[in-house]
């Protein structure tokens, strides 16, 4: 089992930046990837970011892309989120996630390939 627990999240105005951080505990040497998701109101979990644990290799979305940055801390067995030029349409909950299986984590991108997820952190943006 691998526990994760999201932080960083809040309020911020558009334009700013927030970093999110999940600290994974438990059976954390079996972890493949590492993946932020986000849900809005009404809405699916989507993709945000996902990262390799060994070899760091990352994957964002469209919609984030020159934005947001995720990278990892393996001695803390952290990852973080680096959230900038933030956008109204930004706002949802964001969960982290991890896997434990390998798979194409740039073709692969839902939510139904990973284990373990934290409880979700808010972010809202103000316009």
């Amino acid at each position: 089992q691998v526990q994760l627990v999201e932080s960083g999240g809040g309020l911020v105005q558009a334009g700013g930046s927030l970093r999110l951080s999940c600290t994974a505990s438990g059976r954390t040497f079996r972890t493949y990837a590492m993946a932020w998701f986000r849900q809005a109101p009404g809405k699916g979990r989507e993709s945000v970011a996902v990262i390799l644990w060994a070899g760091g290799s990352t994957y964002y979305a469209d919609s984030v892309k020159g934005r947001f940055t995720v990278s990892k801390d393996n001695a803390k067995n952290t990852v973080y989120l680096q959230m900038n030029s933030l956008k109204a349409a930004d706002t949802a909950v964001y969960y982290c996630a991890a896997a434990a299986r390998a798979f194409d984590i740039w073709t692969r991108t839902g939510p139904y390939d990973y284990e373990y997820w934290g409880q979700g952190t808010q972010v809202t943006v103000s316009s």
